[in-house]
This record gives structure tokens, sequence and C-alpha cells, in this order.
């Protein structure tokens, strides 16, 4: 068992590896630090789910501080990729994350072949099959997450000053 955990595992490590040299590309595309495009990738898949997100989610998705998640926003918001909007949260202060108007089209054009060579890949394999991986796959991210919060919690982003 120990074995196949280690080559989950290093596959899915290479797995995020291949992901992260993809946004890497999407971010070249746009002229993005990659930073800045994972951040926008971020935000594009939350609003995609009907959850946008807030400056503090953010901040936990990308691992950056407040202030350096404001500075990152605020490079977005200034080449028009993201618009920041009020009102969506019972808080008002709370300043929700989204999309511009013309990012779409560019993350369209650059994720659907992604998209439809995923959708090719899994219609390979049974649906039952499918679900239970979709589970081991939660599964294994609430491990991790716990762990993180509960063994390795001093080593978070902290704020400077």
């Amino acid at each position: 068992m120990a074995a196949q955990g280690g080559r989950i595992v290093d596959e899915l490590r290479s797995w995020g590896a291949n992901y992260t040299e993809f946004t890497r590309r999407f971010a070249a595309q746009l002229g993005l630090h990659s930073t800045d495009a994972a951040a926008l990738v971020e935000i594009l898949y939350a609003e995609d789910q009907g959850q946008p997100l807030s400056l503090a989610r953010l901040s936990e998705r990308v691992s950056l501080t407040s202030g350096a998640t404001t500075a990152l926003v605020d490079r977005l918001e200034k080449a028009g990729h993201i618009v920041r909007t009020r009102g969506e949260h019972s808080d008002r202060r709370v300043v929700t994350l989204r999309s511009g108007p013309e990012i779409g089209k560019a993350a369209t054009e650059f994720f659907t072949p992604f998209a439809g060579r995923m959708t090719t890949m899994m219609s390979a394999y049974p649906p039952e099959l499918i679900g239970q991986f979709e589970e081991f796959l939660k599964d294994m991210r609430r491990t991790l997450t716990a762990l993180l919060a509960e063994e390795y919690r001093e080593n978070r982003p902290r704020e400077r000053g």
C-alpha cells in the first residue's frame, strides 16, 4: 500500500507540475508574472463555480500576505483583467473579485483545448470509477488540509510590519 501511495502522490505531483507549467504559459500569453496568472485562474475558476472570491480568500488560495495580494490585484485590475465589486456580500466592506470584460475570451481560447482533452480522456473510464476517483482526491485534499492545519500551521505566510 505504501508503494502504491507513493506512486499516486508522485503522479499527482507530476500532474501539478504540468498544470503549473500550463498556467505559466497562460501567463506568458497575457504578459503576466506566473503568480499573477495563477491568481487570475483562481478568480476565473471561482467565478465559474458561482462563488467569486474576496481578497482574503484569494490570499489564502495563492498563499500570499494580504498586502502582496492587494498589490497583485491592483496589477490585474490596472491591466483590465479583473474588476472589484462591492455589495454582493451582506458586509458591504467585502470586495468581490470578478473577471474583466476582455479576459473571458482569452481564457476560453486558452483553456478550451485542455477541457476537450480532459473530457476525451475521462470518457475512456466508467462513470463509477471517475466518481470513486473524485472521492479519493477529495479525501486526499482533506487529509493534506488537516495536516497543514494541525502540524504545519506555524509556516503560513505572515504579514510584515
